[in-house]
């Protein structure tokens, strides 16, 4: 009987976690809370809203920069051309497809400044699959934009 409920435990715990979707990132198609465009912001005017400290919730279309590699739980995304933000997916809930990187999208949620540590870079640039000479080159912790989106939608193949 206590084995039975130790595996029962155990199914229940691993259908808890999202995984990425199978398939493709097609326009369209949305991951976590639904959505439409309708009020989005462009995302290069995140940068303004959340530089003096101060945290923004807004709706904002940005093209996708890189992403997760491993279960597509995390991207990053273009803001201008000297900043880009990572969006996490709220309470690890959803995860978008691994091929979303280049695509056009529309995420709702929270944005804010966060110095990220050194540990934490040097995991995300692992997850992206970058080059074990990226990932010893990452020395200092960096100032980043991050955005905790409680949905991603594709609006663009491109």
């Amino acid at each position: 009987m206590k084995q039975l409920l130790l595996l029962s435990a155990f199914l229940m715990s691993t259908c808890a976690f999202a995984q990425a979707p199978k398939g493709k990132a097609t326009v369209g198609t949305g991951y976590g809370q639904k959505m439409d465009e309708k009020g989005a912001m462009p995302g290069a005017e995140l940068y303004l809203m959340v530089a003096g400290g101060d945290t923004a919730f807004v709706k904002i279309k940005t093209k996708v920069l890189t992403s997760c590699a491993s279960e597509g739980c995390w991207l990053t995304f273009f803001v201008n051309d000297s900043i880009s933000a990572i969006a996490k997916m709220k309470d690890h809930a959803f995860f978008v497809p691994l091929d979303i990187q280049g695509k056009t999208v529309v995420m709702d949620g929270k944005a804010y400044m966060k110095t990220t540590s050194v540990k934490e870079l040097k995991h995300l640039a692992e997850d992206a699959k970058k080059p074990q000479k990226d990932i010893d080159a990452i020395t200092k912790p960096k100032k980043q934009i991050v955005y905790i989106t409680n949905g991603v939608l594709v609006v663009r193949p491109d």
